[in-house]
């Protein structure tokens, strides 16, 4: 199917939404620019008759580079009045022949300009997803199964930021039948913001783990953040909560709408699982045998997350199948990598529950040669840092590795609990030292798992793994 392009948004219907003032430079009536094309917040990818969001960063002010987009073909930018003589963005309009459109804060107004687009589209289904981790692998496999019956636009990536869903929606087409975005946070009241974008129909929550407890501080605060996903309902919406969760009657507490709890108990469809190790698992649902190749119990729980709002759109049990058999390993996020070693890549991220996942994934492995952990630096995890990095050293200490690398300086306190016991392992800051160290041990037939957060950037070592020689 052919999706409309063209015209986004008119720009009037813009200023008029965000109560905005709008300078309009050089267009006469007959050959005005009526609206926007897409949307960039970076000059460098701005297109032609696109809008350029000058957004006011703590490192580069987007406000200096207005120019810049104009002449890469911005037909317009939005901007803040209190940066409107700083950079005469004014004179610069009106020499280009462009438009300035005029707000307060165009990271609100990026937000306000995404809900007002969508609010086009009422036949569309608007999926949101969240959680502390799960959340893309989730969305990745939700977007299979609903694509294989329907018209499916989702964000990009892990484009689920304040300024990434919003940029997102700008995706959506009047061709799409349901929408599928994830929902991040780096900070309070995000997810609030986020909700208000999307008004999700369908808001689901994969799990409330530690990830950016250094921010929110507690693992408390973390579920009343992510509970805002739910804060857009009214009475026809339907959300979704993990049934094993410690905060599920938290979570549902005052909701507004169906609240179903989930889980691999949860399915009358579900006939059985059976894990295949490093290969995934084979799903039994409504009497057919379908191959998950994500490997890991934690990834098994996404294919149910992704599976119970499947069941709410409803689709039919043939996507299910076709969906989760399309799916493929997401980079970082446990891929297996075959070379001199058998690697396991699981370092976009790291908390202590998912650290505690990744080890126990390595230890249930029917594994015939050495098992090598490198475990990186779990960062944002303010003053839990020191005991969650103990706790993953005690973990290691009654583990099955034949050697232990572990890399970063939060990490330390792991190395310290490693010190009194058998186990052999190194610990280094020094990514040079750490690959040689590495090079050096692994042979073939060994098992490596990289674990850490994405600060330690873990996947740099693929390259002396990867090679089919024996280690010298």
């Amino acid at each position: 199917m052919v999706c409309n392009s063209g015209v986004l948004l008119e720009f009037t219907t813009l200023s008029r939404s965000l109560e905005a003032d709008m300078l309009s430079y050089g267009q006469s009536p007959e050959n005005s620019i009526r609206g926007f094309s897409s949307v960039s917040i970076d000059s460098r990818t701005v297109q032609e008759g696109g809008l350029f969001v000058a957004l006011s960063g703590s490192v580069h002010d987007g406000h200096a580079f207005v120019e810049q987009a104009f002449r890469n073909g911005a037909a317009a930018a939005l901007v803040e009045r209190r940066k409107l003589e700083t950079f005469a963005l004014s004179s610069l309009a009106r020499t280009l022949g462009k438009i300035v459109i005029i707000v307060e804060n165009t990271l609100r107004a990026l937000q306000d300009a995404a809900r007002v687009y969508l609010e086009q589209f009422p036949r569309l289904l608007k999926i949101g997803i969240t959680g502390s981790s799960g959340k893309t692998t989730t969305k990745e496999i939700t977007a299979a199964i609903v694509g294989a019956e329907k018209n499916t636009v989702m964000n990009p990536g892990n484009y689920n930021s304040e300024t990434g869903l919003p940029l997102s929606v700008f995706a959506v087409r009047s061709c799409h039948e349901a929408g599928i975005f994830e929902m991040g946070m780096n900070r309070r009241g995000e997810i609030a913001e986020l909700a208000a974008v999307l008004n999700p129909d369908i808001a689901l929550i994969t799990n409330i783990y530690s990830a950016h407890i250094g921010i929110l501080g507690s693992k408390e605060a973390i579920a009343e953040e992510k509970k805002n996903i739910f804060s857009q309902m009214n009475q026809n919406g339907i959300s979704l909560i993990p049934a094993d969760s410690p905060f599920r009657d938290f979570l549902a507490e005052g909701t507004r709408g169906k609240v179903t709890f989930y889980g691999e108990g949860s399915f009358a469809e579900l006939g059985g699982v059976r894990d295949m190790g490093l290969d995934g698992s084979e799903i039994i649902w409504d009497g057919q045998r379908i191959c998950f190749a994500l490997p890991g119990r934690y990834n098994l729980a996404n294919a149910f997350a992704a599976i119970a709002i499947a069941r709410e759109i409803p689709v039919s049990a043939q996507a299910i199948k076709q969906g989760i058999e399309s799916v493929k390993p997401l980079f970082g996020r446990g891929e297996i990598l075959h070379g001199r070693a058998t690697v396991v890549q699981d370092c976009y991220n790291s908390n202590p529950e998912s650290a505690a996942r990744a080890l126990e994934f390595c230890e249930t492995l029917e594994w015939p040669g050495r098992r090598v952990y490198v475990m990186g630096d779990m960062l944002e995890l303010g003053e839990n840092s020191r005991r969650a990095h103990e706790d993953v050293g005690r973990l290691l200490q009654v583990s099955k590795a034949d050697m232990v690398f572990l890399y970063g300086k939060e990490i330390e306190p792991a190395a310290a609990i490693l010190q009194d016991g058998a186990l052999r392992f190194m610990h280094t800051c020094d990514m040079d030292e750490l690959s040689r160290a590495l090079d050096a041990y692994v042979r073939s037939g060994d098992l490596v798992l990289l674990k850490g957060s994405r600060g330690c950037a873990l996947e740099r070592l693929c390259a002396v793994l990867s090679t089919t020689g024996e280690a010298s």
